[in-house]
């Protein structure tokens, strides 16, 4: 959009992905299969580990998917609307409207899977490190939040690594800096129990329980 002023495309690039990051993925996944409030269960939280502790794998993996789903569309706006500068004001726009969207009083997800998301888009050899982290560290404590918070504090030293060299190496770092920042925020409550060692474990066997019960839910309302 060369036509517009670079202010405006930024300005455009933000609020877009802002609105566009608020989508709750969570809930719509809740609601298609006939699961709790999650606002009213667990952490309260609207993202995959809230809804993999109340709904199983499955509905994890789509809230999962439709999270990220969001950040890689925002990107790719940002970058349509304004080119690099744009595409990262994009992408901190909708991990912020993940985080705190304005359509539920500024109360959302944690962002992980959104930033994963733009990672996608931003630096796509970064991806495959974060899932590196988080799978083993998630699969050996349990503790979802282990993995991600390592994931996060590694964010600007896997950003910086694999960018490509040039003058906009330093905005990308900049923005997986204070990325990690706004992960360790939203997580703060978890790191205090990390901490002290009262951090809630994902139990596997009750997971595996409630996938069964809602694909069979699914399954029987189908047949209705």
């Amino acid at each position: 959009m060369d036509f517009m002023p670079v202010p405006l495309q930024l300005v455009l690039s933000f609020l877009i992905a802002y609105l566009l990051g608020g989508l709750p993925t969570g809930t719509a996944v809740a609601k298609f299969y006939g699961g709790p409030n999650l606002r009213k269960i667990g952490s309260g939280n609207i993202g995959m580990t809230n809804v993999m502790r109340s709904m199983g794998w499955k509905s994890a993996a789509l809230t999962f998917l439709g999270d990220t789903l969001k950040g890689v569309i925002a990107a790719l706006l940002g970058k349509w609307i304004g080119g690099t500068h744009a595409m990262i004001i994009a992408s901190a726009g909708v991990i912020l409207g993940h985080d705190f969207p304005v359509y539920f009083k500024f109360k959302g997800g944690k962002g992980i899977s959104t930033s994963l998301g733009v990672t996608f888009v931003l630096c796509p050899a970064v991806a495959p490190f974060l899932v590196l982290i988080v799978i083993p560290i998630v699969a050996v404590t349990k503790m979802m939040s282990a993995g991600t918070l390592s994931a996060a504090a590694a964010f600007p030293f896997l950003y910086w690594w694999l960018t490509k060299p040039g003058p906009d190496q330093k905005w990308f770092v900049i923005f997986a800096a204070l990325n990690a920042l706004l992960a360790m925020y939203c997580h703060r409550a978890n790191l205090v129990r990390l901490f002290t060692g009262k951090e809630n474990k994902l139990d596997f066997h009750k997971i595996n329980a409630l996938t069964k019960k809602y694909r069979m839910f699914h399954r029987n309302n189908k047949e209705d």
